[in-house]
């Protein structure tokens, strides 16, 4: 997928991050949790002033998916049809993210497969997070 990205000051460390080939999250220390997407505050306690971004292993399962074939943005629509899978890290299954699982045929998505993240340009060069099946070629 080739939609671009625009960090913003508070997405940023999650961005730069991914463009070093890491995955982090928003963390709270108040309340010892973690939350994506990010907020100026803790979702749970309201905290502002312990908020930190902690790397995580980027491994996680397939929690659900559904199949675009009529995206209304332009730049993806050379793309379809494609996954849109909802995955649940490993650190915390409350915490979802979406990916297109790249090599992943389309409506062939194994629900519940353990997936590792992988990370892969936009058009604008910047890094996003994606997931593929664990063990499936690069």
């Amino acid at each position: 997928m080739k939609q671009g990205v625009d960090p913003d000051d508070l997405t940023r460390p999650f961005w730069e991050a991914a463009n070093e080939g890491r995955l982090v999250i928003q963390y709270c220390a108040d309340c010892d949790r973690l939350q994506h997407p990010p907020g100026r505050t803790c979702h749970a306690c309201g905290s502002g002033d312990t908020l930190q971004w902690r790397q995580v292993s980027g491994r996680g399962r397939i929690y659900n998916y559904g199949v675009v074939h009529d995206c209304p943005i332009r730049l993806l629509q050379e793309d379809q049809p494609f996954n849109a899978a909802v995955v649940t890290l490993e650190e915390d299954p409350g915490i979802q993210m979406y990916s297109h699982l790249p090599g992943t045929p389309v409506d062939e998505v194994p629900v519940g497969e353990a997936v590792e993240v992988v990370f892969e340009a936009t058009a604008n060069g910047q890094k996003v997070p994606e997931w593929r099946v664990a063990g499936a070629q690069r």
